[in-house]
């Protein structure tokens, strides 16, 4: 009888998925309440910013770069939003299509620094995550309440199944998991962006787009920041440029913890999608228990740890490499015997 075996590709996602299952069932068995579906539709809501930014960021990661100014294009969105729609009286239509050229904008210029002068995505990304803070207090130094109507039923907007709404983030959330999901697995650009994290130059040399592709992950993870502060204005609707301080480190650890490993080539979307949820819940049941915030901190770093050094092991680890090892050792000790 054949046996199963689980893909070393795989084990990071299936790790990530036993976690999450593991946290939401002990987390009901504490809090009863929390096997509720309205709290489980409530879970996707609330996290369907972070959701949405953290796939972006993914393709990022899974080319072989990094993007630090995800949390500062999100606070850009919301304050580039409100001051269009408040002071400039635009229609809040335009103002989502305008801001979303904002995040591209942003994306583009890392995806260009990057690729046309060969710069560190670490230092580039760094550069622009003060150059996106700095233009949100360029606009105001404080809140910027958008008072439309728009925004009212933007927040009340969604799907009632009976007792249980599916707000409008949840609905976007899905809707870019879907495309996320089949352009990284059956696509041209997908398997280009998975080609240059396991090996750029391997790349070059198979005729791929590297350079175009390299642009377009970063100007995909601009429009998912700047997407992500659109779907954030639902709840609060202002902008403020304090918001989403240090969230981009938020996004990255809820892709590492999604199983994609952050020297690219190797990961899955919905293991992002898995990795947010893990947080969502880590953060219910520290709420559910009143207990204090900064054992959210201190989990998601443990975890963190254990995901790194998980993705170390299978790194260093070949197929067949145990067996090619015993197969050495046999013959080694049939040669003395012989002799």
């Amino acid at each position: 009888m054949k046996r199963l075996r689980l893909d070393q590709r795989h084990v990071p996602l299936a790790a990530t998925l036993v976690v999450c299952v593991l946290l939401y069932v002990l987390t009901g068995l504490q809090y009863p309440s929390f096997f509720s579906p309205l709290v489980l539709a409530d879970l996707f809501s609330d996290n369907a910013r972070l959701d949405i930014a953290a796939l972006g960021s993914t393709f990022v990661i899974l080319s072989g770069g990094i993007d630090l100014s995800v949390a500062s294009v999100m606070a850009l969105a919301t304050m580039f939003m409100a001051t269009a729609v408040e002071r400039f009286h635009l229609h809040p239509a335009i103002a989502i299509v305008l801001t979303l050229f904002v995040g591209c904008g942003v994306g583009y210029l890392n995806g260009a620094l990057i690729h046309f002068f060969d710069l560190p995505p670490f230092l580039v990304t760094l550069a622009t995550l003060f150059l996106a803070r700095g233009c949100c207090f360029l606009i105001s130094m404080s809140p910027v309440a958008a008072e439309s109507p728009f925004f009212q039923s933007f927040g009340e907007a969604g799907l009632h199944l009976g007792t249980i709404t599916l707000h409008l983030g949840t609905i976007v959330f899905a809707g870019v998991a879907i495309v996320c999901i089949y352009a990284a697995h059956l696509t041209r650009f997908g398997r280009t962006v998975y080609a240059m994290g396991g090996n750029e130059q391997a790349a070059r040399l198979m005729g791929l787009a590297v350079g175009k592709t390299k642009v377009l992950v970063y100007v995909f993870g601009g429009l998912a920041a700047a997407l992500a502060g659109i779907m954030a204005m639902a709840n609060i609707p202002s902008g403020d440029p304090l918001n989403y301080l240090g969230q981009e480190l938020d996004v990255i650890a809820a892709v590492v913890i999604g199983g994609t490993v952050l020297t690219g080539g190797v990961g899955y979307l919905a293991g992002t999608v898995l990795g947010v949820l893990i947080l969502g819940i880590m953060q219910d049941f520290i709420t559910f228990g009143n207990r204090d915030a900064a054992w959210t901190q201190i989990t998601t770093g443990l975890l963190l740890f254990v995901f790194v050094a998980m993705q170390t092991v299978l790194g260093r680890w070949k197929p067949g490499q145990r067996q090619k090892l015993w197969t050495r050792r046999t013959s080694t000790q049939s040669i003395g015997i012989t002799s």
